[in-house]
């Protein structure tokens, strides 16, 4: 039970923070800082590498894990030569407000969302961040005032927090950054052609899939098979677990925090600015 509630909790903040990919403010922002915005990447790069600081394309490649580092690399490091990390951080927090206001209204002065920020806190500080790279730099920065941005700001530590544990669980099961994206394509968390936005080419799909079918994992057709289920499962599950410590620290809170929270996740996936379906096997409904 507990790690299903913890599974439910990341789905509750995941759109929250992922605001800072796709609201139009922080398009707005990235613009004003230089960065091209004819496509997401450079903004994407810049905005979730920043807490890093001047971060080379090894340390993103390796944070990130999913991508192709001929893809880190087109970006990284020359995203900074455009808007310094710190200038970045800045526009980051400013186009989150902005978005945040232009979604809740008055709502980011109720007393609903300043207690959802007191518990958001809480959970983070019971967050083990050895050997979470994203979420220890993002628990670095300082802690907003104004309780909608204290709740964007930990639902991003939070969701940093369980990707790295997800890169652990991943790495504890024998999947590198290309059979990851395979296996979970094989298990229909999304099409093939969603993954394909980490950029790995053809060849190295094909060779990753022929390493699972090596293992049992797919059948000829990339479908997972039974041991691949097993496996993709026990990585979610370990990814929970990992995850699980935050949320614990809330007691019987956890719930009083998903109700404070859940209009935020609501405002955001009404909008629209979310993609239908995403890397994670998550989106919003269509």
């Amino acid at each position: 039970m507990e790690l299903t509630m913890v599974r439910r909790m990341w789905q509750l903040i995941e759109p929250v923070h992922a605001l800072v990919y796709y609201a139009p403010e922080l398009t707005e922002e990235a613009a004003a800082l230089g960065l091209a915005t004819d496509e997401r990447w450079p903004g994407y790069f810049a905005l979730r590498s920043a807490p890093l600081g001047h971060a080379g394309p090894s340390l993103v490649t390796a944070t990130y894990y999913s991508f192709s580092p001929r893809m880190v690399a087109e970006y990284v490091p020359a995203v900074w030569a455009t808007a310094d990390p710190t200038k970045v951080l800045a526009a980051r927090l400013s186009g989150v407000d902005r978005a945040l206001r232009a979604l809740l209204g008055d709502r980011v002065e109720s007393a609903e969302l300043t207690e959802a920020a007191a518990l958001a806190r809480r959970a983070v500080q019971a967050a083990d961040l050895a050997g979470r790279p994203l979420a220890a730099a993002n628990a670095d920065l300082p802690w907003p005032d104004a309780p909608h941005l204290a709740v964007w700001q930990a639902a991003t530590i939070l969701r940093e927090h369980r990707g790295d544990g997800h890169v652990a669980a991943l790495l504890t099961a024998g999947l590198d950054p290309v059979e990851s994206l395979v296996s979970f394509a094989a298990v229909g968390a999304a099409p093939a052609e969603v993954f394909a936005s980490r950029r790995w080419t053809g060849d190295e799909w094909a060779d990753a899939r022929a390493r699972l079918a090596g293992r049992g994992l797919v059948d000829a057709d990339g479908v997972a098979t039974d041991a691949g289920r097993r496996l993709r499962d026990e990585v979610e599950r370990r990814t929970d677990d990992l995850a699980i410590a935050p949320w614990r620290a809330l007691g019987p809170a956890v719930g009083r925090f998903a109700q404070l929270v859940a209009p935020v996740t609501q405002a955001v996936v009404a909008s629209g600015m979310l993609p239908a379906q995403s890397t994670l096997g998550i989106g919003r409904p269509r």
